[in-house]
């Protein structure tokens, strides 16, 4: 008798886009920030991901440290519950700090930055204990919703995550000082696809329709715009093998890469 399936853990995953100032030739400005994991990791080890991870249990929103939509509106979008709305808003903020140091949150860009993201991290500090003693609020107002992918059902460990478009704020850089990834750097996302073609990078099926779905925007104003006229479903791929390949199905039939599977269908 088949087990049952695992329960999926609510995640977050944010898509940091901006525009290169001067592209390429043949590239257009839009650039998204991209992650390679740890190869060791439990999850997703080697895959180059948006930044992003799991909520956890400080990650409940405090109404007076809050601006922008709230929480019911992020409910209507994603279609959960509203705690847990405010709860993947809030994980989408932290992740984001955490994992690269772009601040969703303001007014302003307090002092001492890097120490109060340290402590985050080392969990010395929550994210609502910074924001408290910063006194800053979070932006909810600049995060915009993409999208909702749940893992396989048959997978050993899963999640149910809310994906997110944030521009990077003004004045801030992001950053590859985190321990959870070997590598993190702005793509174009057509060349990040291309280097997947290639098999030079792996992509999860995620991040893979992400990018395809994104790359011929052409900007960051245009993704923010798609954004708003989404209609989300939640996204279940399942995952076949096709004589040598696995590939991940999804609800309209289009077929990508499992997990861990290198190269794409032909």
């Amino acid at each position: 008798m088949p087990s049952a399936p695992v329960v999926p853990r609510p995640a977050a995953t944010v898509l940091l886009v901006r525009d290169h100032p001067r592209p390429r030739r043949g590239r257009s400005p839009l650039q998204v920030f991209l992650q390679r994991r740890v190869a060791g990791m439990p999850f997703a080890g080697g895959m180059t991901v948006f930044p992003g991870g799991g909520v956890d249990a400080s990650d409940r929103p405090d109404p007076d440290r809050w601006a922008g939509p709230e929480p019911r509106w992020w409910a209507e979008r994603f279609g959960v519950d509203t705690d847990l709305a405010g709860a993947l808003v809030h994980a989408a903020v932290r992740e984001t700090f955490e994992e690269c140091g772009v601040l969703l949150a303001g007014p302003g860009t307090p002092a001492g930055l890097q120490r109060y993201r340290a402590e985050v991290v080392a969990r010395r500090r929550t994210f609502a204990e910074v924001l408290a003693a910063t006194g800053l609020v979070l932006r909810a107002d600049l995060l915009h919703p993409w999208a909702r992918w749940i893992t396989p059902r048959d997978s050993p460990r899963r999640y149910d995550t809310a994906f997110f478009v944030a521009l990077v704020p003004d004045g801030q850089e992001a950053d590859a000082h985190t321990t959870e990834a070997v590598e993190a750097l702005w793509w174009h996302p057509d060349e990040a696809l291309e280097r997947w073609e290639e098999d030079e990078m792996q992509l999860m099926a995620p991040t893979a329709r992400t990018l395809q779905e994104i790359a011929g925007l052409g900007g960051s104003a245009a993704v923010l715009a798609a954004a708003a006229e989404r209609t989300i479903r939640p996204i279940t791929p399942t995952v076949r093998r096709e004589g040598s390949r696995l590939v991940a199905v999804l609800p309209d039939e289009t077929e990508v890469p499992a997990a861990g599977f290198r190269g794409r269908p032909a």
